[in-house]
């Protein structure tokens, strides 16, 4: 697979039945985070702010994830948990069934920018 040029690009070749909710979470995450610029790196969408990567976001064949800094991921262990939804050190898989709320992503989004000072 190519490295897509950018987000749009990476959306629309994402699984169809998963588009909607890759829209939500990058409109989600823009809106958290005004300040950052929108990236492609290794091969995935994500925000950058300076020289840091602060989110990014990826599709596979049955699961999305979302991936931010280890610490935002531990702060809000218990939430993600009560979502329903599993996490790693760096990331959070859900999917249609189980959608990951936009206000947790907001949160995880806005800690992942204070982990990197910003």
């Amino acid at each position: 697979m190519t490295t897509p040029a950018d987000h749009d690009a990476y959306i629309a070749a994402a699984p169809e039945s998963f588009q909607p909710a890759l829209t939500r979470l990058r409109a989600t995450l823009a809106g958290a985070l005004p300040e950052a610029g929108e990236i492609v790196a290794y091969g995935m969408p994500g925000f950058r702010i300076g020289g840091s990567v602060v989110a990014s976001y990826a599709a596979f064949s049955k699961q999305c994830g979302l991936y931010l800094l280890p610490a935002a991921l531990s702060e809000h262990a218990d939430e993600i948990a009560a979502a329903g939804l599993k996490a790693t050190k760096t990331g959070i898989t859900f999917s249609e069934r189980t959608p990951i709320p936009d206000d947790l992503v907001e949160r995880l989004a806005w800690t992942a920018r204070r982990g990197i000072g910003a």
